[in-house]
């Protein structure tokens, strides 16, 4: 009876973003250049850390791997998202919803713990300077990156098998833009309590143990900061840590406001609001972040554009 099922509902529809038609091409064109942004301040940034040796440390190793996964996170979304601009029936087929749920899980939570392992390098740099490049090695950084990688692929195996196991009987319309779990539990004609709870869990575990991680490092980066004698060492020390801050604040505030809270105090309408700021607002900010509020990135900058003009001379 299962197989029945499954097989009534090959496609989904999308009900898309709620707006005044009038304003169908501003919006297409403001979302494009979010991700055109997106893609060239994300693909940038890796470029800069691959061919400027200065930046070849720990926490620009990291920042590579942050824009690689806004990068991809921001391109599971937003090429549908602006496709389904000028389609008047926004459609995607069974196995392409449950690839976009798959990857959409995988990219968050690696997120989320890439900036713990920002979080745990901003920690040993201020907080056992003498001892970073000892403490902070390459098998150490690998570490810290194929964790995350992990993590994300645990959580979202699980989010993906739970919710296409069982059975989309229609209807077939899914009251979002893309793929998001809780729009899907709502399509299935069977029993989703379970569901929910190991969402509600999965979910909280994932952002709870992130975000405590980064507090309590932060904590310690606070106190380390505040027994420095000088004011401008103290200003140096949190400039170091500022751009990191910024970013864990955008992202676990949106993600908790959709992801850990009630199901019943879910509004479709907001939810689609939230979802296009950390889908494709998000990825976009985070490497004008790094870039204006990074002292390093701004001189790699300068001296490739000098390196490019010096051998176009």
């Amino acid at each position: 009876m299962a197989n029945e099922n499954y097989s009534r509902v090959t496609e989904f529809v999308f009900t898309g973003l709620n707006y005044n038609p009038q304003f169908q091409v501003f919006l297409f064109l403001l979302f494009l250049s979010f991700y055109i942004i997106n893609l060239m301040g994300n693909l940038g940034m890796i470029i800069l850390i691959r061919i400027d040796s200065r930046l070849h440390t720990p926490m620009y190793f990291f920042l590579s791997h942050l824009s690689f996964v806004d990068v991809s996170f921001s391109s599971v979304m937003s090429p549908k998202m602006l496709t389904d601009f000028f389609v008047k029936r926004k459609t995607i087929s069974f196995l392409g919803c449950a690839l976009q749920q798959w990857f959409f899980g995988f990219f968050v939570a690696v997120e989320c713990f890439i900036l713990v392992s920002m979080a745990y390098d901003r920690y040993v740099a201020i907080c056992n300077p003498l001892l970073y490049s000892i403490a902070m090695s390459q098998r150490l950084c690998i570490q810290l990156v194929v964790g995350p990688y992990v993590i994300g692929f645990m959580n979202t195996i699980t989010h993906t098998t739970n919710t296409f196991r069982l059975p989309f009987c229609g209807p077939n319309v899914i009251n979002h833009f893309f793929c998001d779990i809780f729009p899907l539990l709502s399509l299935i004609c069977a029993d989703t309590g379970l569901n929910k709870l190991v969402v509600f869990v999965v979910a909280g575990a994932v952002g709870v143990s992130s975000g405590l991680s980064i507090l309590v490092s932060y904590i310690y980066i606070l106190m380390a900061i505040l027994r420095i004698p000088s004011a401008d060492g103290r200003r140096k020390a949190f400039s170091t840590c500022s751009s990191h801050l910024t970013a864990v604040s955008i992202l676990y505030g949106t993600l908790f406001f959709i992801y850990v809270r009630p199901s019943a105090s879910l509004s479709p309408d907001l939810n689609k609001v939230v979802s296009v700021f950390y889908t494709a607002v998000i990825p976009m900010l985070n490497p004008l972040i790094y870039s204006l509020r990074n002292k390093e990135v701004k001189d790699a900058i300068h001296r490739t554009v000098a390196k490019r003009k010096f051998c176009g001379a």
